[in-house]
């Protein structure tokens, strides 16, 4: 599991809102890549931030209207393609 910043981390969890919004679904695929602490913490983080919002039991959603996606770095951009 390699390293990721803080930022880093949010980000990853922004896109992969993005392309699974279903919150079991996210969790699946993100624990190959963060730690179940730390995908929790994000997403709190996120929605207290309202960058993201929940909408209904078990579905996230970026808050896209209220804050843009940050630019996706170099870095990131395959973990997410492989997501």
């Amino acid at each position: 599991m390699e390293d990721y910043s803080m930022d880093e981390k949010m980000i990853l969890v922004q896109y992969a809102i993005k392309k699974y919004e279903k919150e079991e679904i996210l969790f699946e695929k993100l624990k190959q890549i963060l730690s179940e602490k730390d995908i929790q913490r994000n997403i709190d983080t996120l929605i207290g931030t309202q960058r993201v919002r929940r909408i209904g039991p078990e579905i996230l959603q970026n808050n896209e209207s209220h804050t843009e996606l940050p630019e996706l770095p170099d870095k990131l951009k395959i973990v997410i393609e492989t997501l």
